[in-house]
Order: C-alpha cells, then sequence, then structure tokens
C-alpha cells in the first residue's frame, strides 16, 4: 500500500492555478422519488473548527488556519498541514479537480458551512448524512493523535473535533445529521470510555482506522482494541472503516500513475474487510456492526464464493477452528456495505444480502454523485421492487444508525 499522505502532497493532482476558480451554474432542485441516507460524506473542518475548544494551555499549539502567499493551511503543534480543501470539488468544472484547493474560498460553500451543507443536501435529494473529517483529523481522526508527541494534547485535540461536530455540525440540523466521533488511539481504555461519553451525548457512529497497524498501531488481531470494540457493541455505535482511514492507498508498482490508485479504491475495502473477519473481532462481540465506507459493493459476491470455497480446507490454516458460524454468515451478519455507483452489481443484491446494502453521495469529493444523485441511483435501480428500493435508498441507514425518517418525509419526498 503506497503511503496516501505522501501521495497527495507531493503529486500534482490539479490543473487549477492560484487565481482559476471556476464555479458551475447553480443546479436545478432535484425531484426525489424516495428518500435518501447518504453514509459517507466529508467535513471540509472550517477555520474555526478548535477556536475555544481546547485548554487554554494548549492555545499556541491547537489546530489554526494561517495565510500564506494566498494558499490556507492548518497549523497543528507546530507542524504545517497544507491541504485544507482535500478534494473538495463539486460544482466546479472537472478540469480544475484535484486534491487542492488551497482556499476555502475555491470550495463550494457547503463543504464548510453546515447552512449551506444543508442547501445542498435539499438540492440533491438527501435527507440525512453522515458526515467523516476531511485532511487535518485524516479519516478516522489519526492524524490529531499521530501528528503530536504529547497525548494530552492528542486526547484534547480530539475531544474539541467530537465537541464542535456534535454542537455545531450535527446540533443545528439533528435531523438531517447523524453524528459521526473520531476515536481516540493512543490508548484504547481512555478510547472506551470516550465511545461510552459520546454514545451518551448522541454520538451513533464511530470512524476507526481500516488498518490501525499501517500507522505505527497494533493491527486489529492483537486483541489491543478489544475495549473499544466492547464499547462499541455495548452501546449500539457503528464502527466505519472509511477507505484511507489507514493513510494508505492501494498500489502496484512504484511508477504507476495516479489512475492506478482511484480505479483500486475497491481494494481498501475487500483488504479490510478480510482482515477485520479473520481478525475475530466479530466472533468476539457478535453484535458489533461494521461499515466499510467508500468502499463499493461488486467485490463482496466474489469475496462470499471464496469464504464459501475455503470452508471444504480451513482447517488447514487453524484460524476458525472451534467457531460453529463460517466466516461467510459472520460476514453477512456484521458487515454492511456502500454502494457509490454500482449499477452492475444491483443483480446480485441477495447474494450480498438486502437489507446490508448503503448508499452514499460522497459530498464534496469527486467521486461524489452531487447534483446528479438522484438521477444516478435511479437508473442504478431499475428491476429492485418497491421494498428493495425502500430498504437500499434509505431504510437500512435509517435502522443501523437509528436515525429516523420523518413520516411526511417518507410520504413525501419533495417535501424538505
Amino acid at each position: 500500500m503506497a503511503d496516501l499522505d505522501e501521495l497527495m502532497h507531493n503529486t500534482d493532482f490539479t490543473q487549477n492555478v492560484k487565481g482559476k476558480v471556476t464555479f458551475l451554474p447553480e443546479p436545478e432542485k432535484a425531484h426525489r422519488p424516495f428518500p435518501f441516507i447518504s453514509v459517507d460524506d466529508h467535513i471540509v473542518e472550517p477555520k474555526d473548527t478548535f477556536e475555544g475548544r481546547l485548554p487554554a494551555k494548549f492555545a499556541e499549539r491547537a489546530p489554526r488556519v494561517i495565510n500564506r502567499d494566498g494558499a490556507d493551511l492548518w497549523v497543528y503543534d507546530g507542524k504545517e498541514i497544507p491541504n485544507v480543501g482535500f478534494n473538495a470539488v463539486v460544482g466546479r468544472p472537472v478540469d480544475e479537480w484535484g486534491f487542492d484547493p488551497q482556499r476555502f474560498e475555491d470550495m463550494r460553500r457547503g463543504s464548510w458551512d453546515i447552512h449551506h451543507r444543508i442547501k445542498d443536501m435539499n438540492l440533491s435529494g438527501v435527507y440525512a448524512s453522515l458526515n467523516f473529517p476531511s485532511f487535518l483529523p485524516g479519516f478516522a481522526g489519526q492524524r490529531l493523535q499521530l501528528s503530536t508527541d504529547d497525548p494530552e494534547l492528542a486526547l484534547a485535540a480530539t475531544r474539541a473535533y467530537n465537541d464542535w461536530h456534535l454542537e455545531e455540525w450535527a446540533g443545528p440540523y439533528p435531523d438531517r445529521i447523524i453524528p459521526c466521533q473520531i476515536p481516540y488511539f493512543l490508548d484504547p481504555e481512555v478510547g472506551a470510555q470516550e465511545i461510552y461519553r459520546n454514545a451518551e451525548r448522541g454520538f451513533k457512529a464511530v470512524t476507526f482506522s481500516e488498518g490501525p497497524h499501517a500507522l505505527g498501531l497494533p493491527s486489529v488481531h492483537s486483541g489491543h482494541w478489544d475495549p473499544i470494540m466492547r464499547a462499541c457493541e455495548e452501546t449500539e455505535t457503528v464502527i466505519n472503516l472509511h477507505i484511507g482511514s489507514s493513510s494508505t492507498s492501494p498500489s502496484t508498482s512504484a511508477d504507476a500513475p495516479p489512475d492506478v490508485s482511484g480505479t483500486l479504491f475497491f481494494g481498501y475495502a475487500m483488504f479490510a474487510t478480510v482482515d477485520w473477519l479473520f481478525s475475530r473481532i466479530p466472533v468476539r462481540f457478535p453484535n458489533i456492526r461494521i461499515v466499510m465506507s467508500e468502499g463499493g459493493i461488486g467485490w463482496v459476491p466474489a469475496l462470499l464464493d471464496r469464504l464459501d470455497h475455503m470452508t471444504t480446507y480451513s482447517s488447514m490454516y487453524g484460524t476458525w477452528d472451534g467457531i460453529d458460524i463460517s466466516p461467510a454468515d459472520v460476514l453477512k451478519r456484521n458487515f454492511w456495505f456502500c454502494a457509490v455507483e454500482d449499477p452492475s452489481t444491483m443483480v446480485l443484491r441477495e447474494r450480498i444480502g438486502i437489507d446490508h446494502i448503503l448508499l452514499e453521495e460522497d459530498y464534496p469529493h469527486s467521486d461524489s454523485l452531487w447534483p446528479r444523485t438522484m438521477e444516478v441511483v435511479n437508473e442504478s435501480m431499475k428491476g429492485l421492487s418497491a421494498g428493495e428500493l425502500r430498504k437500499i435508498t434509505w431504510e437500512n441507514a435509517s435502522v443501523l444508525y437509528r436515525h429516523p425518517v420523518p413520516q411526511s418525509v417518507i410520504d413525501d419526498p419533495n417535501s424538505f
């Protein structure tokens, strides 16, 4: 796997130059044939995210935005993190897309302003959304903790982000945003207590790392994370494993172009799923719920076939000895899978498990369906029954994340 941080910093993904920023005309509000819950969107953390949220002794080391040579960049504990926008490209022409922008004014405002985000959700027909962090914290909050040598600062920054997310991002629109916390990695006992505390405050999910070993932390096979896993199971906190949350990306040859990693996005999720499955975490914690965020669904039937085939000789490995449920059945019980644009795989929906398929819009990244979300999803869902359509577009997510959809929206999806 390639190092994602190095890739983002050292590769020129964008043709855009400073001063050349184009915003496309405002789209029309889409007709909504059904409610829609997106289980993967992103926040570009606004400049004031951490202001006044860390103890006074950390005031000079807390994350803050500065402007240098016309570009906005984050500074945290003396280290500069230049990519404030991280692929926040919706609403701009494709020839300007990249892993920039470097200024807040170069992004569609819904990337970082919750009130404008809700307006953009209304435009594309998304009733509710679960949002992940962006480049400053890392998709699992890992950068806030591993970019400093001070565990106390790391915990304070983690709590500050979660406080902001709950109060300022989800708080103004509790019916529209599903609260998702970042975990504390540096001490699993403390991390578990944070899960319990945040569950009491209303968090429904946590974004964990798909591969903590790649971050220099203990692997999922070590048992190290069991306190956090237990806390998630007991509080019904859904574990989201977002691709790239290990700060790595799929890679082949060293000189492969960036298109290779982009094409292999599903590789993140497939490898992580098998790793977590054979860690036996979902065996030790049978009620745990794991979502493979932005991983696609096309590879899932092939993995199930492979797992079924291996049951004929799995005893040679010994990993599953003494367990009275098959790996394939654990996969279908404990894992959920997220489609961005997977029309070819919908014919295999029963094999995957109709109750375990979720959808996502991925606003504001280049993979995003916005603003054509309704058009794409409607086309992808041709041939599904009304009940299947209901499950995949919103009901599965509503049940999994315990986030109800009002009857008025179910009856009239164009009412919001």
